[in-house]
């Protein structure tokens, strides 16, 4: 059994993964996740989760500690190295050696059999917004990334002294240039960054220079 719903699912949309061996558990889940309008995959073992082709959505994956085969704590370094979502576990066999293993390989919460439903979903939703918010992160840090590939050598050593707050004056100085010839280059940097204004422009600056800087320098 791959996948309870065999339905095309939508990029944008929120997906949750399941993972349980249980029949009653799978349609449990797959009912009371569908019934909050959300969007659900199901699957009865780990490689089956593997072997599905995750869309860049916002989702998160609630799995069984207890798995046939492979346990879902045993394939945490497994689905990390797929991709980087938060995980629910279940068990009906708790223990704090159990919840220590989970949370320290990056499980965002940890829920006993038999729960409550509202605990369950709130825990979903938790989760999907935690993703989200990573995805934008991404998205919006790729963009930043391939707006300063865009930029000369010039104009990116023009933005790295901007960034640690030099004037004009102070960058044509460091530069040994006009102090006009720089205002031309971080109007030039600006528009490529798409800086709303200047103040957008530092911050964008200081951010990508966060993870850039020795690379802007130096190409």
């Amino acid at each position: 059994m791959s996948s309870i719903t065999d339905t095309p699912v939508s990029a944008p949309q929120s997906i949750v993964y399941v993972v349980d061996d249980d029949p009653g558990m799978q349609q449990s889940l797959s009912t009371l996740i569908r019934s909050v309008g959300l969007c659900v995959n199901v699957f009865e073992s780990v490689e089956a989760f593997l072997a599905f082709h995750m869309p860049a959505a916002p989702s998160c994956l609630v799995i069984d500690v207890r798995l046939k085969g492979e346990s879902g704590l045993a394939a945490l370094d497994r689905i990390a190295s797929v991709r980087s979502l938060p995980i629910i576990f279940m068990t009906a066999y708790a223990d704090v050696a159990m919840c220590v293993r989970a949370m320290k390989g990056g499980a965002v919460d940890f829920i006993e059999k038999p729960f409550h439903c509202q605990i369950m979903l709130d825990a979903v939703f938790a989760a999907l917004e935690s993703d989200k918010k990573r995805l934008e992160f991404a998205q919006a840090t790729e963009a930043l990334r391939r707006s300063y590939e865009n930029l000369t050598w010039r104009e990116r050593e023009v933005m790295s002294l901007v960034a640690k707050g030099l004037l004009n004056k102070q960058i044509a100085a460091e530069m040994n240039l006009s102090e006009m010839t720089i205002k031309i280059h971080r109007m030039r940097a600006m528009k490529k960054m798409e800086a709303r204004s200047f103040a957008d422009f530092v911050l964008k600056a200081a951010a990508i220079l966060g993870f850039d800087e020795v690379k802007g320098r130096a190409t």
